[in-house]
């Protein structure tokens, strides 16, 4: 018989993937949303657009963003350690596709008024830099949460609502 904290550890893993799956699913109902949106002959482009920000994201935020995200960092401003895998499967998992989700909310923004080639370039720099570094920050025990030093209370954000929203929007402004 398991022991209750493996037992804990397996339904956390559990509950990580399921709700990974249900924001990969997500991916769908963006495109659907920025379609109708937009003119017909963009169409094309914002699925393009999705189905990049998983592929070429979920990729660059594997080689880069995550050690960023969840790196050692002696000052709390950016991860250093563990290129290209840093903790278990589910979590890198999960983060990958809010990492793409973040991506997504800016192309539903910006659909049918910039260049694919431009969107492809911004999605990299997206995925691989800012949002893991301002995830890290948050995520991984970051200068948000440091109530000794700039924070005069710890911030919480709950299941990415900030971190992953507010990138996006702050990305568009």
């Amino acid at each position: 018989m398991q022991d209750t904290a493996a037992i804990e550890g397996d339904m956390g893993m559990l509950w990580m993937l399921i709700s990974g799956i249900l924001v990969f699913l997500m991916q769908a109902g963006f495109t659907l949303v920025e379609s109708g949106m937009t003119r017909s002959k963009n169409v094309v482009n914002i699925a393009m657009k999705n189905v990049l920000d998983i592929a070429v994201g979920s990729l660059v935020f594997w080689f880069v963003g995550y050690s960023l995200m969840y790196g050692e960092s002696s000052s709390g401003w950016i991860g250093w350690s563990g290129f290209m895998f840093n903790q278990g499967p589910a979590d890198l998992f999960f983060q990958t596709v809010f990492c793409a989700t973040a991506a997504t909310i800016v192309s539903g923004a910006i659909a049918g008024r910039t260049k694919y080639t431009t969107y492809i370039i911004f999605s990299v720099v997206l995925t691989a830099f800012i949002y893991p570094i301002a995830g890290g920050w948050e995520w991984n025990g970051g200068w948000l949460n440091d109530t000794d030093g700039i924070m005069p209370a710890e911030f919480i954000d709950f299941a990415g609502s900030s971190i992953v929203h507010a990138v996006g929007g702050w990305l568009l402004w």
